[in-house]
């Protein structure tokens, strides 16, 4: 039982070699439980690598004292949990952090304030912004939320019950998602009432007192020590990497990033031994001062379409931004266009809301999917280039520039980046979305950033432009009236019209012969 700092006792297992002699310690905050994964991948693997491994569970979840709260308390309880560390006598002065998700916002609350002996951290597929995670410029991550209330409800009870309360998400989503109004709507399907999620869900606006203090982006703008970051290109939380990786490297800390094909979840699945190597080398050479594991650059990134890794000095490497425009047909072109005519238009209904599919979910059904039944709806737009004749290079953020007309003033937009293969195969690489508040018929600019990607597209491949109204359940519904998302009992459709002088931006490093 180690005191957080107002005295509740945080459940602590400690696990170190079987062996005389000192070694460096790792601490792993966790708010869901200390069993399955936790037990044996930190406290277990990194133990039996010569590490006194420190696995607690936060205030609130897995038995420990105190009321649970998403964010407020995690830098106090890790102070806390230095000062006992200080006291114990097999602790030798030297600490390191490691974890993934929540268990990486643990690591950026220690580091708002570093404590002296703290000499490396590896924040895996982490988080440093609660509010990105559950909205995207006032749109709430539907999916985001309702994954998170099951697993921080469920998952520090046993595997067993977040299994269960897992399946009965999946069984009731639907009724969930499309209740009206949402507010409250979670209930049936997670067992319980979470004030905290019904805050997050309610409070839109980034700026809202409510989110104060909750963004750790700070943490990354003056930190000194060494830090190793993980994610996957399908990562619900891969944007917060990238963000942290360049602070970290505009404020001159040592640091190193790994990015695999993986989603939040694969990554420490199918990704583990990958993950757990570059874990243990970073661990080693700033705990032990033995870098005989560290790769010689400071990125490594999975190259999609072709499968294999690349090394590289920085992240995002130099790029040309290559603009392809969209034009009648259905067609995609590097020729600019004369003028910001119409090119087409297409209606969203709330009531049949545009479906989501695959991509950067903390779900299941994350990563990328064959798009044939997205694309066969009428509410959803594609616009495809001819088969290249040299393999092409996507390497750094991709981007979309919109420009947007409506016929009732509030729109959501989301648009997406695909690779089609010569079978007509048409699979998701990247995706973006925004929320339009556009005036009268006029068009709208907006500027849609679509996350990052490293992809060839090979011989014979062809880029595709996906665009749509929403993408449901992933995110909540817009309900046409610029009423609010969770109290909206009134929807209504809107027709979307796209126009010439739209572009999709990609980071090409080679072009069309």
């Amino acid at each position: 039982m180690v005191p957080a700092a107002d005295g509740s006792p945080l459940i602590t297992d400690h696990y170190f070699p079987r062996t005389k002699g000192d070694f460096p310690t790792l601490l792993v905050r966790s708010p869901y439980g200390r069993g399955l994964p936790w037990s044996p991948q930190y406290g277990l693997l990194f133990a039996e690598q010569g590490f006194h491994v420190v696995l607690q569970s936060c205030r609130g979840t897995g038995g420990s004292g105190g009321m649970f709260d998403l964010w407020r308390n995690e830098a106090a309880d890790g102070r806390a949990t230095m000062s006992w560390l200080r006291e114990q006598p097999w602790f030798d002065g030297t600490l390191g952090t490691v974890g993934p998700s929540y268990l990486g916002y643990v690591q950026w609350a220690l580091a708002l304030d570093p404590p002296p002996e703290l000499k490396a951290m590896v924040v895996q597929v982490g988080l440093h912004d609660p509010y990105a995670l559950f909205h995207a410029g006032g749109a709430l991550r539907l999916e985001n939320a309702l994954a998170v209330g099951v697993g921080m409800n469920y998952q520090h009870q046993g595997m067993a019950p977040f299994l269960k309360a897992t399946l009965r998400l999946q069984r009731r989503l639907r009724d969930v998602t499309t209740a009206q109004p949402l507010r409250g709507a979670y209930l049936p399907a997670l067992g319980s009432e979470l004030p905290w999620l019904d805050d997050v869900m309610t409070h839109p606006d980034a700026k809202d007192a409510y989110w104060r203090g909750a963004s750790l982006a700070e943490s990354a703008e003056r930190l000194r020590v060494p830090t190793a970051l993980i994610t996957g290109w399908h990562d619900a939380l891969a944007d917060q990497t990238f963000e942290q990786y360049g602070r970290l490297r505009q404020s001159g800390c040592e640091t190193a990033l790994l990015v695999g094909s993986w989603t939040h979840t694969s990554a420490l699945q199918q990704g583990w031994p990958e993950v757990f190597a570059e874990s243990l080398a970073w661990l080693r050479a700033h705990l032990y001062a033995d870098p005989s594991g560290l790769r010689p650059t400071a990125v490594r990134v999975h190259i999609g379409g072709e499968d294999t890794w690349r090394d590289l000095d920085d992240w995002p490497p130099a790029a040309a931004a290559a603009s392809w425009y969209p034009i009648p047909g259905g067609h995609l072109t590097q020729q600019v266009p004369a003028d910001s005519a119409p090119v087409t238009a297409f209606r969203y209904d709330p009531a049949d809301p545009t479906p989501s599919l695959g991509g950067p979910l903390l779900s299941r059904t994350a990563g990328p999917r064959n798009n044939a039944t997205l694309e066969a709806r009428d509410d959803v737009l594609t616009f495809t280039g001819p088969p290249l004749t040299e393999p092409m290079d996507i390497m750094g953020p991709v981007s979309a520039r919109l420009s947007i007309s409506t016929d009732t003033g509030h729109a959501d937009v989301f648009t997406r980046l695909c690779d089609v293969d010569s079978q007509g195969r048409s699979v998701n690489i990247c995706d973006g979305f925004v929320r339009l508040r556009t005036a009268e018929q006029a068009p709208s600019q907006v500027t849609v950033p679509m996350s990052s990607t490293a992809h060839r597209f090979p011989i014979g491949h062809r880029i595709r432009w996906q665009i749509s109204g929403g993408a449901h359940p992933r995110y909540a519904r817009n309900p046409g009236t610029g009423e609010s998302t969770v109290d909206a009992t009134t929807f209504t459709p809107v027709r979307i019209t796209l126009h010439t002088d739209s572009a999709l931006v990609l980071p090409s490093s080679s072009g069309l012969a």
